[in-house]
Formats: C-alpha cells, structure tokens, sequence
C-alpha cells in the first residue's frame, strides 16, 4: 500500500514497534507456520499507549456509523481495549458501555458471566488479531447465548491469511456472522511501513523480501 491510507497507518504501526506489540524475526504460529513477524498486543501496557490505541478503535469505529449499547472486550487481551475503548469514545461524544466475558462465571456475590454492561443489547466486540477466528466466535457465542446482538468486530490486525476456500479469515467470519469484521491495520499496512522504514535505513531488504514472500505464500494482497 502507498498513499494516504499507508502514510496514515504509519504513526499507529511505530506506536506498536516500539512497544513491542509488532515484532520480526522467525515465529513458530499457532497453526505451526512460520512467520516472519509476530503480533502481540498484550505487550502494550502503558496508559498512554493504550489511550492512542483506544482512540484508533474509537475512530474506526466511529467511521463506520455502526449503532450499538456495549463494546465488548473477550477475556483477556480484549478486556482492556473494551474498556479503553469506551473511554475514548465518550471523549469523542459516543458514551457506551463496557463489558467482558469471565473465564468462569462467578457462583457467589452477583453471580454471572460477564462484568459490565448489559449484554442483552447491541454489542460491538473489539479484540487484538484474527488469524483463524476461534477466539472471536467463542465470544460471539457467550454474547448471543445471553441475549446479545452482535452488530460488528473491530480488531487491531488482520493477518490476511487465506484459507483453503481462497478467503481471509476476516472475510470468512464476516460471512459467517453477518455483521462487518472491520480492522486497524493489515499485513499490507505492515509492508508498506516496511517500505518507508527500509528507505530511512531503519530496516535491511531481506526483513522486506521475507515478510514479501510470506504474503505472497499465504494471504491476501488486497
């Protein structure tokens, strides 16, 4: 990607380098792949770092006119974006509530599984990566078993990894849902800021050629 939207998505993508949430080098996934960079957004734990974070879901969020009660966070990583993101939102004029699933319901106090907001409304979840989706339908399931109505997914990264039926994951759970998989940033996002840093001298050609290599393998060019 080149342009605007490239040059757009710089800022955000060196947030994330320098907290360590994007790192390169030889990775061993979930799957068994090897990638030649690794997204870790729990890596990102500093107040002000996550307030810029929030402020990109909340702006993403905002541009795409999607009404909704709760923006909900899955236990762990998402917990924290849900509720910095509804922060962010309220500072912008949009207040919602926050929630997050319990890894166990609670059998004493108030009892239950989520904490937050009602879930019985219109939930947008917000979470870090999507590589093949299973995290994200576990959550869907939680919210609709409560009541919910899931009206979109906001994530930070989407991989862009193809599968066997020739589309993304994101696009796969688009179509399953039925409701907008919306990211930050992309693996194409990752290239272009690749391409700027390596004019700057920051990073050698071969970082470029493998990751280069690794799309044109695995994912989606778009």
């Amino acid at each position: 990607m080149s342009g605007p939207a490239a040059r757009s998505a710089q800022p955000l993508l060196q947030l994330l380098v320098d907290a360590g949430v994007l790192q390169f080098g030889d990775f061993t996934l979930k799957s068994g792949r090897s990638s030649p960079y690794f997204f870790n957004l729990g890596a990102l734990c500093t107040g002000s770092a996550i307030q810029t974070l929030a402020q990109a879901y909340a702006a993403r969020i905002r541009a795409a006119n999607l009404e909704f009660d709760v923006v909900f966070g899955p236990a762990y990583k998402g917990i924290p974006i849900a509720v910095a993101t509804a922060e962010a939102l309220s500072r912008q004029g949009r207040d919602a509530a926050w929630a997050f699933n319990r890894k166990e319901a609670k059998a004493h106090g108030e009892g239950g599984g989520f904490v937050g907001g009602n879930i019985a409304s219109r939930v947008l979840l917000v979470d870090d990566v999507l590589t093949a989706g299973t995290a994200v339908r576990e959550a869907v399931g939680l919210i609709r078993q409560a009541g919910g109505t899931l009206v979109g997914v906001v994530i930070a990264l989407d991989r862009q990894e193809l599968g066997d039926d020739g589309t993304t994951a994101v696009e796969a759970l688009a179509a399953e849902l039925a409701v907008p998989v919306m990211s930050l940033l992309s693996l194409q996002d990752v290239i272009g800021y690749l391409d700027a840093e390596a004019d700057a001298g920051k990073y050698q050609q071969d970082l470029k050629r493998r990751i280069k290599e690794y799309q044109e393998a695995y994912c989606a060019r778009a």
